[in-house]
């Protein structure tokens, strides 16, 4: 299993581009945590600390793909600066806001600003895409491995971020989130050999990768799948509190990531056969039926009981996720162009940043109505909705794959005939 792994990172620079992309990426687990635990300490307000950190969300559901729409057209070095610095101005700027009691407009204002934070993640992506593009395999493995990566940014980002800011005072965790954010941009870009060139197309490509109709299927699932992962963190939560073990919560959503972890290592060794959009409706559709034992347990044990039977609900539905984003990276790659294709990651990475925003305010909302087991219809109704939208575009995505396919065959004979 570790020679698979040992095996993509024989090519060199690719530990470095990978382990400097870690270190940016945690940023985007720390801030918007980090931002919720500094202002309800700050200003003793949860309604206001929610709506700056949903601004936060929103700004960059639409201004991060317009970075990654730049970094495919001037390339990643020449973009990621620029938006760093951005960022870490904002992030500084809403940091003395907070500190020094200024209006609460000014923490929106900032906030806003922060969402040009660049998404490392497609950048890390688009450099294996790059070097393993003609070897599906190391490729699949690639993408598994930065899976796993993403899992481990969101068990850590947010112990970070909630433990400094109520151990050290409010404004550390988003002040680490901003260090890191710079370090490991700095770093990351400084990885020249292994920065993927700017395709001729992409200068004078007009439309956005968002039009790609096998794209806007993923882009609608994953807000399926972000509506998931937020109402359950947030209902677990309540759940836990509700049991008198609020604590615990952290406990019961980290064995979620590690059945996600442990499933994308496994996944990443795997030789796969067959269609790439069966594999991803599957996927889909296990991570839906995942949900249904949750609601059950939560409906009819109670006390320490129903956390362990809630937390090994959450290890088997772990199970469902790496392999399902695993796939649907996969797919991105072999549907949009290459010369678009970090627009086209952070797209679905866009789809679920607004999905968790979704599916937290609605799991808030029907914990406060029905109470918490109820609450865990959210994430079954939203399973219940990407399994359908996943199904009603399957002959969408077998398409584009196809027609990826034909393209390439295209280019391969124009190559032979020169």
């Amino acid at each position: 299993m570790l020679s698979s792994y040992r095996q993509i990172f024989a090519a060199p620079g690719s530990l470095a581009f990978s382990s400097t992309g870690f270190v940016s990426r945690l940023p985007i687990s720390m801030t918007g945590i980090g931002i919720v635990t500094m202002l309800s300490q700050l200003r003793g307000s949860y309604g206001v600390a929610g709506l700056v950190s949903a601004t936060l969300a929103v700004s960059a559901a639409v201004l991060g793909p317009q970075v990654s729409r730049l970094v495919d057209r001037h390339g990643q070095r020449r973009i990621v600066l620029p938006a760093t610095a951005v960022t870490v101005v904002a992030a500084v700027g809403l940091l003395l806001c907070a500190r020094l009691e200024a209006p609460d407009w000014t923490l929106f204002v900032f906030a806003a600003g922060m969402g040009v934070m660049p998404s490392t993640g497609a950048m890390v992506r688009a450099r294996w895409a790059h070097l393993y593009r003609d070897d599906a395999p190391k490729l699949h493995t690639a993408y598994s491995f930065e899976a796993v990566v993403d899992e481990i940014c969101f068990i850590v980002g947010p112990i970070l971020s909630i433990g400094l800011a109520t151990a050290v005072f409010p404004e550390a965790g988003v002040l680490l989130a901003g260090v890191f954010l710079a370090v490991g941009v700095v770093l990351f870009a400084g990885q020249r050999s292994t920065e993927p060139p700017v395709h001729p197309a992409a200068r004078h490509a007009g439309s956005s990768v968002i039009l790609n109709r096998g794209l806007q299927v993923l882009i609608l699932t994953f807000v399926a799948t972000g509506a998931i992962f937020g109402s359950v963190e947030v209902v677990t939560v309540a759940y836990a509190d509700a049991q008198g073990h609020k604590p615990v919560a952290s406990v019961v959503l980290a064995l979620w990531a590690l059945g996600s972890c442990v499933a994308g290592v496994v996944f990443g060794t795997l030789k796969l056969k067959g269609s790439m959009a069966g594999r991803f409706f599957g996927g889909v559709l296990f991570m839906a039926l995942s949900m249904a034992p949750l609601l059950l347990v939560a409906e009819s044990v109670h006390g320490v009981g129903g956390l362990i039977a809630v937390g090994a609900a959450l290890l088997v539905a772990g199970i469902a996720i790496s392999p399902t984003l695993i796939t649907a990276m996969a797919l991105v790659e072999r549907l949009v162009p290459a010369s678009q294709l970090t627009e086209g990651m952070t797209w679905t990475t866009t789809g679920l940043a607004l999905g968790v925003a979704v599916g937290s305010s609605a799991g808030g909302w029907v914990v406060d109505a029905a109470g918490a087991p109820a609450g865990y219809w959210v994430p079954v109704t939203a399973g219940a909705f990407g399994v359908l939208t996943a199904l009603v575009g399957l002959g969408r995505l077998r398409a584009g794959l196809s027609s990826a396919e034909a393209g390439q065959d295209s280019a391969q004979t124009v190559d032979l005939e020169r």
